[in-house]
């Protein structure tokens, strides 16, 4: 883990995901413990069914915690499910493990389970205020990009129309608690998918000046073309007071075009520099995770 992952900026942070695929991995204590020795102050982890939270405890690392996707139909269908979850996996361990949003499921909508995310979300929310923690916590759930409809030029994007009913009505939730969007950003799927048309450079922050023009804005790399889509479709749902928070970004080290060591550390340190900066549309400080 590079020194340089996270440092703080004008009072956001920069988080690193926890990952558990592979052999031969370091205990949890040992990565705590290193992400305590590098300044890193947020945390996501992968597994919903294996986190370490004992290993969190008294730490300060803020953490997203997941609702399993296979959770959710189960917590629509029997709302003591949820009270049962938020007692073993939250009230348990607050406030030694500092959690600040959970993400219930990861990137469902579109699909099978988009139909549960609206209730189960409510559920655990209701969960949260019966255990005397509905202001300290948020609730969200995490997307991917593939809800955008239009995603260009960014002041048109809009959410497709297989997303919209779904999102329409979880932005008003978001909106209704101060809870913000987690979204799941990957400028290199983007890249990869139109390579005849983006330019790697505008992929990896490196373009030397502004590559897209949409009309009083512009954009010098895809991260922030991306994200302001995003801000785009949540106002056309009437989300305009809804942050979006990055809890998931990076770039591909092997097995594809362009997927090198060098262009993931080229892209995740030029990220880390960037965010303090916002987008055009909203130049504000923004929480990512890498």
């Amino acid at each position: 883990m590079d020194q340089h992952l996270l440092f703080f900026l004008d009072g956001q942070s920069i988080g690193v995901c926890y990952g558990r695929l592979g052999g031969n991995l370091p205990y949890p204590s040992v990565v705590v413990s290193l992400y305590k020795s590098k300044n890193i102050n947020a945390m996501r982890f992968y597994d919903p069914y294996n986190v370490p939270l004992q290993a969190l405890k008294g730490s300060n690392i803020t953490f997203i915690v997941i609702v399993p996707n296979d959770n959710l139909q189960c917590f629509v269908s029997d709302a003591s499910a949820a009270n049962t979850w938020v007692q073993n996996n939250i009230k348990a361990y607050w406030p030694a493990v500092k959690f600040k949003y959970i993400a219930v499921g990861n990137e469902v909508i579109p699909g099978n389970l988009a139909q549960y995310v609206l209730q189960a979300m409510q559920n655990i929310h209701k969960a949260l205020t019966s255990a005397g923690l509905p202001n300290q916590i948020k609730v969200s759930t995490a997307i991917s990009t593939t809800v955008l409809g239009t995603s260009y030029p960014p002041s048109s994007s809009s959410f497709s129309s297989v997303a919209s009913p779904t999102l329409g009505s979880i932005i008003k939730f978001l909106s209704s608690n101060g809870s913000p969007l987690l979204a799941n950003v990957y400028p290199y799927f983007s890249y990869v998918g139109n390579t005849r048309s983006i330019d790697l450079r505008y992929a990896l922050f490196t373009s030397p000046g502004t590559v897209v023009i949409d009309g009083s804005l512009q954009y010098q790399n895809l991260f922030d073309a991306i994200v302001d889509s995003l801000y785009s479709a949540l106002e056309k749902v009437g989300g305009s007071n809804v942050g979006i928070v990055i809890s998931d970004s990076g770039w591909s080290s092997a097995g594809g075009t362009a997927a090198t060591i060098d262009n993931t550390w080229i892209y995740n340190q030029n990220l880390i520099n960037h965010v303090r900066k916002g987008t055009p549309k909203n130049p504000k400080a923004i929480d990512v995770y890498i």
